[in-house]
């Protein structure tokens, strides 16, 4: 259906731009507007994305997509006579005749239903072949089509096809190069870390990913380089509707997948679930190299994986004003991780061999209930939101060093951790129109986090240990905004009451206890219908989380040991942002610059162990305050009709400043020292895609990332070439697609560093692949879904070495 709509308005837009240069008018001969709702005749809900057409004299002379609210506005009209009709799959197509002239220059149509089309509802929702870029006033929306879902399994796998997101060897995301971003499903935190997360969630499962890189007041001001919520398909299509999506990629081993799309809707009532599951035998290997004793640490890890993920709900729609939804997600993640580390010197008599083995088993549920209700003020709306979250997991570590030297023996030692985190997040939110140009937002917002984290041990060198967070966020926010005729501004506020207290083994660890506002502000400038500006002040912080602060051990190897640091105090970001939207006869083109101030930025140090200097800590810190600045620009378009192009790069800059170690000759001890460096990421994406027939399309994709200097490490740069092809049959049903990830194998993270020893190092994971995919899809019908309010978390996540 997206694909059938898209191609409407991409006409409908041609034959305006004809139409508009063909005859010249006056200014007041331009003055002629046309308005109107469109509601579903059985819901009496606005319908979104309907198509609405003006014709004169059965031609078509411009048209408009109805908003969200199933609202639409044609301007600029010559006062003339017009047929105006309103076409939307699975339903019947309603004209009204329209006259203007000038003792009658507008015309409100009010609100027009739409009653279904029996006929057309056993037609099929078709997913766009290719995806797209929409820039809308807070954020930038890639509606997920078959081009991406075809680059691999996972989401972890598709993020890297995305403008301005990197995900490194281990899962890890940034955007505009920068760690610091929250992660949602549905636009709901999860308690499972973003690394994991997405190697969780099915490619197939994503209808579109949204980027909000300067969130206003109304959002939670968490993550200094904004949001990414993946937004997984709900069908609402009445009847019984469903898609199947299988998946296997060829590396080392094959690795399968699979996806499950239901939803039954009939009255008032709609049910709607999704099943993946991934399977297969991951593996990564790499070298660290000490230039100070010539020493070498071999790496070679393999993770069998097995996950799920479930998702069930149910929309009531109780009258025309009051809507009840409930769902459930729940994620089961097994993981056998084996690690072997080879320690090489250049005296083989202290070589060494630590074989370990990771039993990770967790489990995520999270239970939702929302209601909205809708008064009788046009666009007035009450919105209240339960969310309740639990995690748990349990992992068993193994590890068994082995010496060459015969008179040391072997030794071995068992470790374990239990993980448990409950949350709960309330919300209560107000919207009301106070004019036609003016609208007040409310809202308010309880978050409590309680985790319990036992570690235990048979190593008589180490101590159990038991460590709790615990976390209460309690917030509200306005936000007023008014619209004129070409321009638009928002200002708002939040206030945020913040506690956290942490306990490691009955003693207090870390407290704190603050209040604080979050300002925003926004405006936005439409020279024209093509071109719009818009310019955003927020101000954000990074709150360190549990797996940044624990004090437990993460990873240990015979050379580095990672744990958290329960000291960490939260960065705060002052941001301001400037974005360009251009609509291009072809296509789009979008732009945007950055720059940020950054208090106590939250980072990764490493420093010699003060039990043995022989050995590292890899933890974080708080860093000196640092500016970052940066722009990105990115395009949709046509070239003819066989050949699009999304070509994107993104450029950011970030003056950091932090301690590091370095060796005191003098006292052969080590000094910490003032370290800044200008860090410098660049970008570049290009995807191309080539329609060969009807059913058979092909594409080329290339990525590139510069090389970064940090404060600990210098990254090296990275760049791959993807290409791949889709074959639809079965009348648009079915579609068989296959892509060959990494053709040249170029893709591996090198780095080196000085401090506190000089270091190279360099890791290699099964970046070249073939994936092959195979999706059908039945059913058919409209859609409609219960807007819900997109939110975030409120913790900086760490992320694993591997």
């Amino acid at each position: 259906m997206k694909l059938k709509l898209s191609i409407i308005c991409f006409m409908v837009t041609l034959f305006t731009v004809q139409a508009q240069t063909s005859s010249k008018t006056s200014p007041l001969e331009n003055s002629g507007l046309i308005t109107g709702k469109i509601i579903d005749k059985q819901t009496n809900e606005p319908l979104g994305y309907v198509n609405v057409v003006v014709k004169e004299d059965g031609k078509v002379l411009t048209g408009e997509i109805t908003s969200d609210k199933g609202l639409f506005s044609i301007k600029n009209l010559p006062l003339k006579k017009y047929t105006v009709e309103i076409q939307f799959m699975g339903y019947k197509t309603v004209s009204k005749p329209v006259v203007l002239s000038i003792d009658q220059k507008s015309a409100n149509l009010n609100t027009i239903i739409l009653e279904e089309d029996a006929i057309q509802l056993k037609g099929v929702e078709i997913i766009a072949e290719r995806s797209t870029i929409e820039q809308k006033i807070d954020r930038k929306v890639i509606n997920v089509g078959k081009d991406l879902t075809t680059a691999g399994a996972t989401a972890s796998e598709i993020m890297s096809n995305i403008p301005s997101v990197n995900v490194d060897q281990d899962g890890k995301i940034s955007l505009r190069g920068n760690e610091n971003v929250r992660v949602l499903v549905d636009g709901r935190p999860s308690n499972i870390e973003a690394s994991q997360l997405l190697k969780q969630i099915p490619s197939a499962s994503i209808k579109k990913i949204e980027l909000i890189t300067n969130p206003s007041a109304k959002y939670n001001p968490e993550g200094m380089s904004g949001i990414i919520n993946i937004v997984l398909h709900k069908n609402t299509n009445n009847g019984l509707n469903a898609s199947i999506n299988s998946g296997l990629t060829f590396a080392q081993t094959p690795k399968i997948s699979n996806t499950l799309n239901m939803n039954y809707r009939t009255g008032k009532v709609n049910f709607f679930s999704t099943y993946g599951n991934n399977f297969g035998i991951r593996f990564n290997e790499g070298m660290i190299s000490r230039l100070d004793d010539n020493s070498n640490q071999i790496f070679d890890v393999e993770n069998d994986n097995k996950s799920h993920l479930v998702k069930f709900g149910m929309d009531y729609y109780i009258n025309d004003k009051n809507t009840v939804s409930g769902y459930t997600n729940q994620n089961i993640f097994k993981s056998d991780g084996i690690i072997d580390i080879n320690v090489v010197n250049p005296n083989p008599s202290q070589n060494i061999l630590l074989n370990s083995k990771y039993l990770t088993d967790n489990t995520d549920g999270t239970y939702n209930v929302a209601f909205k209700h809708l008064t009788s003020k046009e666009g007035e709306t009450l919105d209240l939101e339960v969310n309740h979250s639990i995690f748990s997991e349990d992992q068993i570590a193994r590890f068994r060093n082995t010496y060459t030297n015969p008179s040391i023996p072997s030794s071995a030692y068992d470790d374990s951790l239990g993980e448990k985190r409950k949350s709960t997040i309330v919300n209560l939110d107000y919207t009301n129109p106070l004019d036609e140009k003016t609208k007040l937002e409310l809202g308010a917002e309880s978050r409590n986090l309680r985790t319990d984290n036992d570690y235990a041990t048979n190593n008589a060198a180490l101590t159990n240990s038991k460590y709790t967070y615990d976390l209460d966020i309690y917030s509200a926010y306005a936000t007023y905004g008014q619209k004129f005729k070409k321009i638009g501004y928002q200002l708002g506020a939040r206030f945020e009451s913040y506690h956290v207290k942490a306990m490691l083994n009955g003693t207090v660890a870390y407290k704190d206890d603050y209040f604080t506002v979050y300002p925003s502000a926004s405006m936005t400038y439409s020279p024209s219908e093509k071109n719009q500006l818009q310019i955003s002040f927020s101000r954000r912080v990074d709150r360190p989380g549990i797996d940044q602060t624990k004090p437990l051990r993460e990873f240990s190897s015979p050379r580095l040991t990672s744990i958290g640091n329960p000291e960490l105090d939260p960065q705060f970001t002052n941001s301001i942002e400037f974005n360009y939207t251009k609509t291009l006869s072809k296509g789009s083109l979008t732009t945007g610059l950055f720059v940020r101030s950054i208090q106590n930025e939250i980072n990764r140090i490493i420093y010699p162990d003060p039990q043995n200097q022989d050995q590292q800590i890899l933890s974080f810190d708080n860093f000196d305050n640092n500016t970052a600045y940066g722009f990105e620009v990115s395009m949709n378009y046509k070239i003819n009709s066989w050949w699009d192009i999304q070509p994107a790069i993104d450029y950011s800059n970030i003056n950091q400043k932090g301690l590091v170690s370095q060796i005191n000759t003098a006292t052969n001890s080590f000094d910490l020292v003032t370290k800044e460096v200008a860090a410098a990421a660049f970008n570049a994406r290009f995807n191309s895609n080539f329609k060969a027939s009807k059913s058979l399309r092909f594409l080329l994709f290339g990525f590139y990332r510069s090389g970064v200097d940090g404060v600990q490490f210098n990254n090296k740069e990275m760049y791959k070439i993807d290409a791949g092809g889709r074959y639809s049959f079965l009348k648009d049903k079915a579609t068989l697609s296959i892509r060959f990830n990494d053709i040249f194998n170029t893709m591996k993270a090198g780095f080196d560093g000085e401090n506190p020893y000089p270091q190279r190092g360099q890791f290699r994971w099964e970046s070249q692949s073939v994936f092959v995919g195979f999706n059908y899809a039945f059913g058919g019908g409209k859609t409609k879904n219960l807007q819900r309010k997109q939110r975030e978390d409120n913790t900086k996540q760490g992320g694993g070495l591997f």
